[in-house]
């Protein structure tokens, strides 16, 4: 639905036709990459095997009071010594895994085909190198937790993964052998983060990791074909993540309230917009689906984008909410700088070119062309979920 929207809003632009160039260059480099799964690293620290995906949690630090004691938490402040390699891992064969699958989309060049289904076998299919269906030990505190349920955030990069195996299908490599054996990971995987007591915690989140846990489970449903979780995400985008997360003005005021509100907004719209596209269907666009207010993505694309234009507006005009808990009367706090990196953001946010596409924003697919398409900070990655745009559009 969104892209025969597009047609009509957008005459003179083509997703596809435009972001060839982009990525016929990088596929060329990703069909050399060989596979390389999370069982080549492995956390010391983890209660978790060789199969299993371990991360630990970012603002976790050494009690500086007593080096032995369990962690404590400094919001925002990412800490260095923490297990990454497993998230580097998963990052690194999105990107390529991504590439290649889009390339084909656009080509329909067998050898990105038969390139990416290498990455699927080697992550969810072979028994020697597959990731195991779960995320038992993912955000991991030591002296507090072996995993928690936000963890599940970790995966987010899976839902692109997710379609671009349906991108796949028809290509001579995805086999329909193969195809079954991947789609019943995800089917799987989803089974674990719908009924597990950590995927249902994070179901319930109130945030960006409550979107992220949509964001999942809508692509895996999709995948799989299950009507039931579909039908059941489009509820929780309209009902739940848009009248409890946005302002009336479009804005997200629990992510203003964070040590990185700038960042936390980008990552939030990106996530709850690309929700809409990948639910969308004939006679039912989400990007433009509005409550009783007013409130809808095309909104919050709106008073998020004159902000990745000029970030500097940003700190004179947005405020942080004021806590409930306040005198009446108290004026709202100016924005600062977020806490790590501020001057990263922003790139080639997915939600400028999905809100352009619905209301045919020409200025907005102008933005997003000029801003970078493939960043190479790491932090920036972990948190672009939605590296080909393309993949996106049915």
């Amino acid at each position: 639905m969104l892209a025969f929207l597009a047609l009509l809003a957008l005459p003179q632009f083509d997703l596809a036709t435009a972001e060839r160039p982009r990525l016929v260059p990088a596929a060329e480099v990703s069909v050399r990459v060989e596979p390389k799964t999370l069982v080549t690293a492995r956390n010391p620290r983890s209660a978790g095997g060789l199969h299993d995906f371990s991360s630990e949690g970012d603002y976790w630090w050494p009690d500086p009071k007593n080096p032995d004691a369990p962690y404590i938490q400094r919001d925002g402040l990412t800490n260095p010594d923490n297990f990454v390699a497993h998230r580097q891992l998963l990052l690194s064969f999105a990107r390529d895994f991504g590439i290649l699958s889009a390339a084909y989309k656009v080509t329909h060049e067998e050898r990105y085909a038969a390139a990416a289904v290498r990455h699927l076998q080697a992550w969810f299919v072979d028994p020697a190198t597959k990731m195991n269906p779960n995320l038992l030990y993912s955000q991991a505190i030591k002296g507090r937790s072996t995993g928690r349920s936000i963890g599940v955030i970790d995966t987010v990069h899976l839902a692109e993964v997710a379609l671009g195996v349906e991108a796949l299908r028809g290509s001579q490599a995805l086999t329909p052998a193969a195809d079954a054996a991947i789609t019943s990971w995800f089917r799987e995987y989803l089974s674990w983060i719908r009924t597990h007591p950590y995927g249902v915690d994070e179901s319930n989140a109130k945030n960006n990791h409550g979107t992220c846990w949509t964001l999942q489970a809508a692509c895996f449903a999709r995948l799989a074909g299950d009507t039931a979780v579909l039908a059941e995400c489009r509820q929780r985008l309209v009902t739940s993540h848009l009248p409890n997360q946005m302002a009336v003005d479009g804005s997200f005021p629990q992510e203003l309230a964070r040590t990185k509100p700038y960042g936390y907004s980008i990552f939030n719209l990106d996530v709850m917009t690309a929700i809409a596209v990948a639910l969308s269907r004939p006679g039912d666009d989400l990007m433009n689906f509005q409550l009783a207010d007013g409130r809808s993505l095309v909104r919050g694309v709106a008073f998020l984008a004159p902000f990745l234009a000029d970030k500097n507006a940003w700190l004179k005009t947005a405020r942080k909410p004021v806590p409930a808990t306040a005198d009446p009367g108290t004026a709202p706090e100016p924005i600062k700088p977020d806490v790590m990196y501020w001057d990263n953001w922003p790139v080639r946010q997915p939600a400028l070119i999905f809100g352009a596409l619905a209301a045919g924003r020409a200025d907005w697919v102008e933005l997003w062309q000029k801003l970078d398409a493939d960043p190479t900070i790491e932090e920036v990655r972990r948190n672009l979920p939605v590296r080909q745009p393309v993949l996106w559009l049915r």
